[in-house]
């Protein structure tokens, strides 16, 4: 075994028995689903969401990628795809960092301090900006429409299965009730 396999089962393991609950995906140590809930004294608190992660054949060396798979309103993670824009992950990644990292100190961070100005969901951003008291009222309905407890155990597919037929114009009314999935 390879050690960036070994460092790889290693770091699953030590998040697997952190406070996260873990679903592999297809019995591969490669991408897997983490619930992970939203930081207390933030506008996020009390939801969960269920984070996908793909671990690269070069993990620790290279980043994980990380995606929200139900819907987030943050400057900080596209609304479409649950991409997010952290430095940390994206560019300034080091084989110092593990899982537990990404999900106790980079994703609590991100959600407390979002940075509108470089933003993945730029209407969330402008608003941020613009009218604070709006947009903090979004971030919680956003919570409470797709990020409840009972939500995150059913079936991905299920969440998704009519997202892709949403028009633009049926996306952005906010009527739809249907839970994305990312698309890594």
């Amino acid at each position: 075994m390879s050690s960036p396999s070994k460092r790889r089962e290693m770091d699953l393991m030590k998040l697997m028995m952190s406070d996260y609950k873990v679903e592999m995906i297809n019995d591969g140590m490669q991408e897997f689903f983490v619930d992970f809930h939203g930081p207390n004294d933030s506008l996020y608190q009390g939801g969960v969401w269920r984070v996908k992660v793909e671990l690269p054949d070069a993990y620790p060396y290279k980043s994980p990628s990380i995606g929200f798979v139900n819907k987030m309103y943050h400057p900080n993670v596209d609304e479409m795809s649950g991409s997010v824009c952290l430095d940390v992950i994206n560019q300034t990644w080091s084989p110092m960092f593990d899982l537990v990292n990404v999900f106790e100190v980079f994703l609590p961070q991100l959600l407390l301090y979002p940075n509108p100005s470089d933003p993945l969901n730029g209407e969330a951003a402008a608003l941020m900006m613009r009218d604070r008291p709006i947009y903090e009222q979004r971030v919680k309905e956003y919570c409470e429409k797709y990020a409840k407890p009972e939500d995150i155990g059913a079936p991905s597919e299920e969440k998704s299965s009519d997202d892709e037929e949403l028009s633009d114009a049926e996306y952005d009314s906010g009527d739809d009730a249907v839970v994305g999935k990312a698309d890594l």
